[in-house]
């Protein structure tokens, strides 16, 4: 159905004078009925190359050669005017952020109803008919109330299934998914996989399904084609890719997602498997990189056997709901209900569960970031709810906080030098700006940042810096707890092994106590000592990761742990 071959893709620089080779070269084919799943980090080419099919790049500062052909018909040879009747109409595209493709200003039922209206002529009353159908397709809960929503109403599966739905509008012969699950819970992931995969088999549509995932891309694809560097440096059937990667990137990329199976003191690193020296890439193999019986049992002994750093008892952060006129409350929306637990010096205590289940709310309700509505906050003996402001302002040097989207907790008007240093000047640490300069430039390097990142701003980096920085910035205060909230589930999974492996070195090195927030039990399993699962505001389970993981005892424990892509807990027989 489709073949790409030879596709070379420029794109002009800031300079208007010189080209950025962003694909080399590239050629793979589709065919009818089956899925392609392309792969690879950010920035190697993968949703360039998709969009290229549509032809969505500015032809004013990108030169795009070799053939892209489409039911034999080249795509790249079509006037703007030929290629819009095959955009929608045949080629379908859904894409990597819902919140930001739907329009804001209207509802979720008229943007797929009016691209139904522009590709197949039909009436309004036709249009809105098809578009009820395609939302209960989608298994949309509430088609009709959908309809009339706006994208902010909707959570973040159900603005996915809204995309999937507008790309199934008009019956496309290809269906292009740009990391349609990327930051979506694991149980949410599962069932987009499983409605994408229904839906292909009952219209025999052809998939391009782009992810940074293999787990994910060997749930779906039939074939995959792995992107690094602009090239596709291996490609063939799903099975021998998963089973016996040749490339020493596909390698890597394999490796240094968490494997539940294991116990890794240290997760591989891509540039381990690209260095060329086959004793790195073979290191995360050895027994001296995976925590034995006895290693575990004896820091058991000794966490346990302290007291305890912060006590949380039946805390409860409800929210009200108000209606009428004169907004009286009518109920509470139960965030955090009736929950305790402890965490010990020198602990990582995991806090799993799906979006909305209260795992946020809980942490900022720690910090004071949100007010509890009742319950106890005890911090090193000092009860947290009851100190005024400003003895709370001294508290928080020792508990911080790394937030989900490290972009936004940081100002764009401040370079990161001045962003570090904000802190030290607020809570008057050292003498004077000369010693809290040389301060954040130890942090900076400690988090294997160069030194010329102080007087830059936050959007000259990438993601993956972006997180280490914002971690510099938690550590700036010298802190003994902080909470990490969804701190890596955005990244690519190579750079994700970078920052879990740089998050338990800061802990051995500082002693550091964590709570970490993840919709991500391989994550989660690797990193923490305990495991706390949450569910509509309650603890569902607090346990060992082993047991949370191979003996649940709740359905919820049970049904979070069959989402996991690639895992199952009867794969340890």
């Amino acid at each position: 159905m489709l073949n790409v071959t030879n596709l070379h893709i420029e794109f002009l620089n800031k300079d208007e004078k010189s080209w950025h080779n962003a694909v080399s070269d590239i050629s793979f084919r589709v065919d009818k009925g089956k899925v392609l799943g392309i792969v690879g980090e950010s920035g190697s080419g993968k949703s360039v190359t998709s969009f290229s099919i549509m032809r969505l790049h500015d032809p004013l500062n990108t030169k795009i050669t070799g053939d892209i052909e489409f039911d034999r018909i080249d795509l790249l040879q079509l006037s703007a005017e030929e290629i819009r009747k095959y955009r929608g109409n045949k080629i379908a595209m859904i894409f990597q952020e819902p919140m930001t493709s739907l329009n804001p200003v209207f509802t979720c039922g008229y943007q797929v109803q009016e691209a139904i209206m522009l590709h197949q002529n039909s009436s309004k009353a036709l249009a809105k008919a098809k578009t009820i159908a395609l939302f209960e397709e989608v298994q949309l809960p509430r088609p009709e109330q959908i309809f009339e929503s706006y994208p902010h109403q909707l959570s973040g599966g159900q603005k996915q299934r809204v995309m999937i739905a507008m790309a199934l509008s008009c019956n496309p012969e290809l269906l292009i998914a740009d990391e349609p699950t990327t930051a979506l819970d694991v149980t949410v992931q599962k069932t987009i996989l499983q409605l994408l995969m229904r839906i292909k088999k009952e219209r025999d549509m052809a998939m391009i399904f782009i992810s940074h995932d293999l787990a994910v891309i060997t749930e779906i694809a039939d074939q995959i084609a792995v992107m690094y560097k602009g090239q596709i440096v291996e490609q063939g059937p799903t099975k021998s890719i998963f089973e016996a990667p040749k490339h020493p990137y596909t390698k890597g990329l394999l490796a240094c997602r968490p494997n539940p199976m294991q116990l890794l003191k240290k997760l591989p690193v891509v540039a381990d498997f690209l260095s060329g020296d086959p004793a790195l890439a073979a290191a995360h193999l050895l027994e001296s990189n995976t925590y034995q019986p006895q290693e575990i049992s004896e820091r058991r002994t000794f966490l346990y056997g302290q007291s305890p750093i912060l006590q949380v008892k039946n805390l409860c952060t409800w929210f009200p709901i108000r209606k009428g006129l004169f907004g009286k409350t009518t109920d509470y929306v139960k965030a955090v209900d009736q929950v305790s637990f402890e965490v010990f010096p020198g602990e990582t205590l995991g806090l799993v569960g799906e979006s909305g289940c209260g795992k946020t709310t809980l942490g900022r309700s720690i910090l004071r970031l949100i007010n509890p509505t009742s319950g106890q906050l005890i911090f090193e003996e000092k009860e947290l709810c009851k100190l005024p402001k400003s003895e709370l302002r001294k508290i928080r040097r020792d508990i911080q906080i790394i937030f989900q989207d490290p972009y936004s907790s940081l100002n764009p008007r401040l370079t990161i030098g001045n962003a570090l240093m904000e802190p030290l000047q607020v809570h008057e640490l050292f003498d004077n700006d000369t010693k809290r300069k040389a301060h954040v430039m130890e942090l900076l390097e400690r988090v294997d940042l160069n030194p010329d990142t102080y007087n830059k701003y936050p959007h000259e980096f990438s993601g993956g810096q972006r997180q280490r920085i914002v971690i510099a910035r938690a550590l700036a205060l010298q802190p003994k707890f902080i909470i990490c909230d969804e701190s890596v589930s955005a990244l690519d999974v190579s750079v994700q092994a970078q920052v879990l492996n740089l998050l338990r070195q800061l802990q051995q090195d500082f002693g550091l106590t964590y709570i970490f927030i993840s919709h991500d039990l391989s994550v989660v399993k690797h990193l923490s000592d305990r495991i706390i699962v949450m569910n509509k505001g309650k603890i569902e389970e607090l346990d060992f990761p082993e047991e949370i993981y191979f003996h649940p005892k709740a359905e919820y424990t049970k049904k979070l742990i069959a989402a996991i892509p690639g895992f199952s807990p009867k794969d340890q027989d």
